[in-house]
């Protein structure tokens, strides 16, 4: 039977943080037989997919006011997926990259808006095009999606300190998006 501890994220993404390293340390704090039940903002599908390549599954139900409780429970052991996701890599020579095609500026944006955004955008872009956007946070949770559908990108802060400016160059689709 598992038992739930729980983290409740929602002040940290309502005053604009990023609480991953909050759920992550949650999550390697669980003992065998125990689940994360994780309150949100909004639907985490990202995280969904991050918890199920490491053994997790999940419940997710909307709870009200557009707040997500989902519940992080340990896979049996023949289910769990032996595949290691991907880790992000970023490009190393942009030099031969053309000219973005698309700029986004996603720093007034709350999560996962900027991540949908910048997704869509690519959807509709050509192999070989460039995206820019900039970003108020590290997009932790867009890189390693990136890197899934097969697209080059790189990025960091500006000088600045506060501003996050990522260039993606379309790659060929390794996995189908919906």
């Amino acid at each position: 039977m598992t038992t739930f501890i729980d983290l409740d994220v929602r002040p940290i993404l309502r005053e604009g943080g990023e609480p991953f390293e909050q759920i992550m340390a949650a999550v390697a704090a669980l003992q065998p037989n125990q689940g994360l039940r994780l309150f949100a903002t909004f639907k985490p599908t990202p995280l969904l997919n991050m918890l199920g390549s490491r053994g997790y599954t999940h419940q997710a139900r909307e709870i009200g006011d557009g707040d997500w409780e989902v519940l992080f429970s340990p896979a049996a052991a023949d289910t769990v997926r032996t595949e290691v996701a991907a880790a992000p890599v970023a490009a190393t020579d942009t030099a031969q990259w053309p000219e973005p095609s698309v700029t986004l500026d996603n720093r007034d944006l709350d999560p996962p808006e900027p991540m949908v955004r910048i997704l869509a955008a690519l959807e509709s872009m050509s192999t070989g095009e460039v995206l820019t956007a900039l970003l108020c946070r590290e997009p932790i949770f867009l890189l390693p999606e990136l890197t899934k559908r097969g697209h080059h990108w790189c990025g960091g802060f500006e000088a600045d300190g506060t501003t996050y400016s990522i260039m993606v160059q379309v790659g060929s689709r390794r996995e189908s998006t919906q």
